[in-house]
């Protein structure tokens, strides 16, 4: 039995490995690109509208809604990175019912991925919002001193990230496989209930967890910012 994906190799040619992470990734890229496609194609104003379109609304009402009451603030910057994020995780997760199918989550270089994503995410966002310089200037806030442990803070919740999600996904794919070899009747289809609700319940903790880091930065940076207009008046007074 396979712990993670990364060692299900499909495909080699001269140091070139084709294994079951990559593979799935690209599945759940495409299917998820599918259902984008499929529900914006023709999207129509009224009552006449399809079925498509309305799970894209209720999904998309949903999550601005969780990202406005997070953030307190206008949830439409977020949506795109965010809302990529929690569908991604949650897609790869569902699909785990499927036989043959290795969630790419249960891979520490996937949760890396998406964790090293959000942790480019929040200064992204900062800069935008207030500028390089006054950016910078929150790893220095309340001392000098402070600098390095702000630094390992914002590396160390992005490794809480990856592990996180990647220990969850794994553990519960590796006891399922193992109630299915000891005892393969109704035990494992009970594990299975649960690992995809544990699943979901990971995807929306991750991105819970990646818009409150970036919603933290872009309100401390609003503060900065603000600091140095209000010390900047005083100073013209």
């Amino acid at each position: 039995m396979e712990i993670t994906p990364d060692a299900i190799i499909y495909f080699q040619w001269n140091g070139v490995h084709l294994n079951a992470t990559i593979v799935f990734t690209w599945l759940v890229m495409f299917i998820l690109a599918l259902i984008s496609w499929l529900a914006t194609k023709d999207l129509k104003v009224g009552h006449d509208i399809s079925r498509w379109q309305i799970a894209l609304e209720v999904i998309i009402t949903y999550i601005r809604q969780q990202i406005k009451e997070i953030t307190q603030q206008n949830p439409d910057q977020f949506i795109p990175f965010l809302g990529s994020l929690f569908l991604f995780i949650s897609i790869s997760n569902l699909l785990a019912i499927v036989p043959g199918y290795h969630p790419p989550t249960s891979s520490l270089s996937t949760t890396s991925a998406l964790a090293i994503c959000v942790f480019f995410a929040i200064p992204i966002y900062g800069i935008g919002k207030v500028g390089v310089k006054n950016y910078l200037k929150q790893y220095l806030e309340p001392s000098v001193l402070m600098l390095p442990f702000n630094i390992i803070g914002e590396l160390s919740r992005t490794l809480a990230l990856a592990v996180r999600l990647f220990g969850n996904i794994m553990s519960g794919t590796l006891i399922a496989g193992i109630l299915l070899i000891i005892a393969p009747l109704f035990l494992p289809i009970i594990m299975q209930v649960l690992g995809l609700l544990i699943g979901q319940i990971q995807a929306y903790i991750f991105t819970v967890l990646a818009t409150v880091y970036i919603a933290s930065a872009t309100q401390a940076e609003s503060e900065v910012y603000q600091k140095n207009n209000n010390e900047g008046s005083e100073k013209d007074e």
